[in-house]
Parts: structure tokens; C-alpha cells; sequence
């Protein structure tokens, strides 16, 4: 079966990437490595990021793509190779994996949603600044350093202490 995927020229996306270990906190432990393929990615097929925050174990973005352009799963593929070549190994990986020569670190697909409108926006944004509060990382958003919450900040989207009373219902990567 092939897994049909929203495209859309020059949408605007959210994502989930998780890795395959769960259990890890491999992106925040390599962080700069993870921020500096994610800038030669863009160099090379531009993107812009309007909201991001990197979690130990995964990660969730909102992109919008230039016109006329919908290939984000090339940009996906090329900032997951590019992290998995530039870390050591020490990852589990099964038969299958080994089999195909692929690294274990990332889960192979990904979940992304096309954004529909203003309110479908802002819900996948504050789902994005409150996660590591939600996963108990931290017990406000602005204390968690790997996010884009400190640009809304600075911007006056957000007033430094917001999401202390959040109500998470009103969040959901499956809206």
C-alpha cells in the first residue's frame, strides 16, 4: 500500500518525527548537530520554520514551503540522513534495518498535517510551545531552550509566561 501524503505547492505543514528509541534523549543530547543540518537543508532547499521545538526524543515543526514547491518529505529525508551520518552508532537495529543498510535512529515515517486555516494554525503552534511542558521536560514554556517560543516572545505573540494554565484539550496533533 502507498501512503498518500497531503501536497500542497507552498503549504504550510506540521510535523511530528519521533526516534526509534523512545527511550533516548538523543536530540537534545546532539542538538547542534541537529540545528546545523537543518540550516544546510534550508540552504540548500529552502523552507521557513514558524514554530519548532526539539524534544529528547522527537521533534515537532510547523514549515511553510515556497511556491511552487511541495517537496517536503526530500527535506525530511535529507535532515534525518544527515543527523544519523554525523552521530556515532550505537543504536539498536533490527534484522530489517541491517538488511537494508539503514541507520535506527529515526522512525521511518513521520506524521504531518496540511494546515487548513488561521485557527488549525495557532492550535498546531501552541501544541508546539506547550509539548515540553506537556511531557514534564519543564513546568513552563519558556524554560525549555529548544524551542521557537522565545522568537514569539520577543515578537510579543506570546507574553513570557503563557501556557502556565493551559488547557490542554484544546491541543491535538489530530485535530
Amino acid at each position: 500500500m502507498r501512503y498518500r501524503r497531503a501536497n500542497i505547492d507552498g503549504g504550510t505543514y506540521f510535523f511530528t518525527v519521533n526516534l526509534a528509541q523512545r527511550d533516548r534523549a538523543l536530540l537534545v543530547e546532539q542538538v547542534e548537530i541537529l540545528q546545523t543540518v537543518i540550516r544546510e537543508t534550508k540552504a540548500r532547499h529552502p523552507f521557513h520554520i514558524d514554530a519548532f521545538v526539539i524534544l529528547p526524543d522527537q521533534l515537532h515543526a510547523i514549515w511553510t514551503l515556497p511556491a511552487e514547491d511541495r517537496d517536503y518529505p526530500t527535506r525530511w529525508m535529507l535532515i534525518k540522513a544527515g543527523f544519523s551520518r554525523r552521530i556515532g552508532t550505537s543504536e539498536r537495529r533490527s534484522e530489517s534495518r541491517i538488511n537494508k543498510g539503514e541507520r535506527g535512529i529515526w522512525q521511518r515515517r513521520y506524521w504531518e498535517h496540511l494546515i487548513r486555516d488561521e485557527e488549525d494554525y495557532t492550535k498546531h503552534v501552541d501544541y508546539i510551545h506547550y509539548n515540553p511542558v506537556k511531557h514534564g521536560h519543564v513546568a513552563r514554556a519558556q524554560d525549555w531552550p529548544h524551542s521557537t517560543f522565545h522568537r514569539f516572545v520577543a515578537q510579543g505573540v506570546y507574553p513570557p509566561d503563557w501556557g502556565g494554565m493551559i488547557d490542554e484539550g484544546r491541543f491535538g496533533e489530530r485535530p
